[in-house]
């Protein structure tokens, strides 16, 4: 996904929270982008956020502190049995 494409998103669902209020809102806003936004979408916000967020909604920037970064559970293929092994 392009940056423009996730800010569209992560405003669009800050646009939609907006009459909830401040706080309220962006509850709303890092719930929304916690349960719906894979953990690749997340690290991206993350990074774009890092880099300065300009183009983010105020609501998004304010609700930031509230969404999950993603933690890596990656796995070292080398420590992986090789078919025929065994582990």
């Amino acid at each position: 996904m392009t940056n423009s494409e996730m800010i569209r998103m992560a405003n669009q669902i800050a646009g939609f929270f907006k009459s909830y209020g401040t706080e309220e809102g962006k509850k709303e806003v890092a719930a929304h982008i916690n349960n719906f936004w894979e953990p690749r979408m997340r690290e991206q916000f993350h990074a774009y956020l890092n880099d300065g967020g300009l183009e983010f909604d105020p609501l998004v920037k304010q609700a930031a502190a509230l969404v999950r970064k993603p933690t890596n559970h990656s796995v070292d293929q080398e420590s992986l049995p090789k078919p025929g092994e065994e582990s």
